[in-house]
């Protein structure tokens, strides 16, 4: 036994540390369970983030090159997706951008049966806001006003708008304000310097990442955080409960196997996909539902940049992405920037280009290169990149999917996971919005319109690789039922992007949180009966923790956590 008068190390194990572990750390900690998190990420203080992204050892996650930073690539078949990595999950490298989906998403036809997604979900966008600081920027930058131009052009004047925001703003850049959001029991915190740098990892303590949020608080409150631990395998043990085997990310023979009650898998999309995957290859699991994989969704997305010709700009200013353009009621459209000197995706630019029927979009590509030629040095050098370009990332509700599976490893022993074309319409390879846009943004910036060495191959790029754990009333339906619990096996649950059904057609994580922060209000307190039921579903009011973290003399506002929902049938 241990000191928790338990057999296992913890009553909970959380695998991942990105939005919706983050989520689970906290309140089940709250709930008085003893929580541990496995983040195969490395540990950041605020000064250890990369001044550029040219530190590509503080950068990019790549463990088998010994790089252990914030940004990781991982090519798939269909698409290329970018994620987080570190304690803090994604929060370390996204834009901080908190929008809320509009109605297509509630009403998307694989869960719109299953529950009043809106009215239940409200209560806890509404607490994900408050957790993670969302304002609405309230400034206009060099890049806004382009976007406003090119929205005047395109006859949506009144589809242009500020970002909503996880950034600590004020009047004066860089001041102290000491804990502006939990009563005390936060961090002290900067105000945003709007130096750009919030994608490579912010060094000026404004950013509202997981560590100075969910993961303090749950710290705090006593869950314990193992950076560095790479999940091999989760296997049920015999007398119940898991055990879940290790290894340390930056030595592999290092190995530790931790054992749990219970294991939340939230390890983002892909990760928790290529675990899962993993284990029912392993025979660990089984009867884990022939649903893995399935609505596998990239938001519909694709990226493009274009870069002024002269070099009297600066499109620095700003957090990472400071406004948006609904097109219409499916294409959202955002300026993205990176901070002075991180210029390494300029290495990454090629032509834009339009498909052309019956040819290669390589061929097509290098065509407009040759005779787009005299703008070629400027748009491949990356010098002065990330002061003369606007990024843009364009994402539509569409219902397009992938599903992964796995195969044979081509070289070497053992399985990979792929994607193959899914459910709904083929997932897009080309956005013709997206060009749109591209072009508009280049004529009225005097630049020139470029896209990613990606699209030459017809590969989409995401950072927002959703779904793949759809949720169902029966294993035959869903890989995990209205409560996040894996169909078939008690005690394994899944709180990240896995379970979002449906492309939002904006950036995922506050939905990420508050679908989190709904799963984590139904647990029991520690010790309580369980009034989830153990089949079907009933809308079930909030169980209260026992011991919040945030004080009752935070400010009325800001007081946490929110528990009003009430049951209905």
């Amino acid at each position: 036994m241990t000191a928790h008068d338990s057999p296992h190390d913890y009553d909970v194990l959380v695998i991942g540390s990105g939005f919706g572990g983050s989520v689970a750390a906290l309140r089940l900690t709250e709930k008085g369970y003893d929580v541990g998190v496995l983040e195969a990420g490395r540990r950041f203080a605020d000064h250890e983030f990369a001044a550029t992204s040219w530190d590509s050892k503080r950068y990019l996650f790549v463990p088998a090159l010994r790089m252990f930073g914030i940004q990781r690539f991982h090519l798939l078949r269909d698409v290329l997706v970018v994620s987080g990595a570190g304690v803090g999950g994604g929060s370390l490298v996204y834009g901080n951008t908190l929008y809320q989906p509009g109605r297509s998403f509630y009403d998307d036809p694989h869960w719109r049966d299953l529950t009043d997604w809106e009215a239940e979900l409200a209560p806890w966008y509404d607490q994900a806001r408050r957790m993670l600081g969302v304002t609405t920027y309230d400034r206009v930058t060099p890049a806004d006003r382009v976007m406003q131009a090119v929205a005047e052009d395109l006859g949506v004047r009144d589809g242009w708008r500020p970002t909503d925001v996880g950034v600590v703003l004020g009047p004066e850049p860089g001041t102290p304000v000491g804990d502006p959001f939990f009563g005390g029991v936060g961090p002290e915190r900067h105000t945003c310097r709007h130096c750009g740098e919030c994608m490579t990892g912010c060094r000026h303590n404004a950013k509202n990442t997981l560590v100075k949020n969910y993961l303090h608080l749950a710290e705090r409150a006593g869950a314990v955080v193992h950076p560095l631990t790479t999940v091999t395998a989760v296997r049920p043990l015999p007398g119940g409960g898991y055990a879940v085997e290790t290894h340390r990310t930056d030595r592999r023979r290092a190995r530790r196997t931790f054992t749990a009650g219970h294991v939340v898998l939230a390890a983002s999309s892909l990760g928790t996909q290529q675990l899962l995957h993993a284990q029912r290859d392993a025979g660990r699991l089984p009867r884990l539902s022939p649903r893995l994989g399935e609505l596998s969704r990239t938001n519909s997305e694709a990226g493009l940049a274009v870069r002024a010709r002269g070099d009297d700009v600066d499109y620095t200013e700003g957090v990472a992405i400071t406004s948006s353009i609904h097109l219409d009621e499916r294409t959202h459209v955002e300026p993205c920037r990176y901070g002075r000197g991180s210029n390494t995706m300029g290495l990454a630019m090629a032509t834009m280009t339009d498909p052309e029927p019956g040819r290669s979009r390589l061929g097509v590509m290098l065509r407009a290169m040759w005779r787009g030629r005299r703008d070629l040095r400027r748009l491949h050098d990356p010098r002065g990149w990330s002061e003369q370009t606007i990024g843009l990332l364009v994402m539509q509700t569409d219902d397009n999917s992938l599903t992964t599976y796995t195969r044979r490893r081509r070289l070497g022993r053992g399985r990979v996971m792929t994607t193959r074309q899914g459910i709904g319409e083929p997932n897009p390879t080309h956005l013709p919005e997206a060009n749109l846009v591209g072009r508009q943004v280049a004529e009225r910036m005097g630049g020139i319109p470029g896209a990613g060495w990606n699209e030459a191959f017809d590969v989409p790029i995401t950072a927002h690789f959703l779904g793949g754990c759809p949720i169902g009333l029966t294993r035959e339906t869903g890989v995990v039922d209205l409560y996040h619990r894996v169909h078939g096996y008690d005690g394994l649950h899944v709180m990240d992007g896995s379970v979002v059904a449906a492309n939002l057609g904006v950036n995922p994580s506050l939905t990420i949180t508050a679908m989190a922060e709904r799963a984590a209000s139904l647990w029991p307190n520690k010790g309580d009966p369980d009034p989830r039921p153990a089949s079907g579903y009933v809308r079930l009011p909030a169980v209260a923790p026992r011991a919040p973290v945030v004080p009752p003399t935070a400010p009325a506002a800001l007081r946490l956590p929110l528990y009003v929902v009430d049951a209905t049938d």
